[in-house]
């Protein structure tokens, strides 16, 4: 009889959580129309080289090349359009990240004004430095959020 046993390398992550939050002057439609594509993140983070997808919808794989070379790949997990919300996991990295589980999320307040919301949950991969890894994740989701809000500005 086979001691084989269904198991998987994804777990969600313990670490730290980093929450990047920015009030934009536009309809909430619009602010998710940019953070909300999923395959659209290297218009407002400027690292990026291009992203590659495989599949639509909630399964599909994204790859993020970056410009120095690095390479992370992540699953979409949920996405909800008229809640303007969705979540993701990094299943391969070569930033150092053991696990990461993000969310981004757009609130409307008021007419033609809104907040986005990119949340993460990451831990550093075997003998990285906790402290210096949240501060790299949080620089990386605040300068991405700050972007946006220019796009907007």
């Amino acid at each position: 009889m086979s001691t084989l046993q269904p198991d998987t390398l994804i777990k969600n992550p313990q670490g730290c959580h980093i929450v990047s939050t920015v009030e934009v002057p536009a309809k909430a439609a619009q602010v998710w129309a940019v953070v909300g594509n999923f395959a659209g993140f290297d218009r407002f983070i400027p690292a990026l080289s291009h992203i590659e997808m495989t599949g639509e919808g909630v399964t599909s794989l994204r790859k993020k090349f970056f410009k120095d070379g690095n390479l992370v790949v992540e699953q979409l997990n949920s996405r909800d359009d008229q809640a303007r919300n969705m979540t993701w996991t990094t299943i391969y990295n070569t930033l150092g990240v053991a696990n990461l589980w993000a969310a981004m999320q757009v609130e409307s307040l008021g007419s033609d004004k809104s907040i986005a919301t990119w949340t993460i949950i990451a831990e550093p991969a075997q003998g990285g430095d906790a402290p210096g890894f949240q501060a790299f994740i949080q620089d990386f989701a605040d300068d991405a959020m700050n972007n946006v809000l220019k796009l907007f500005g």
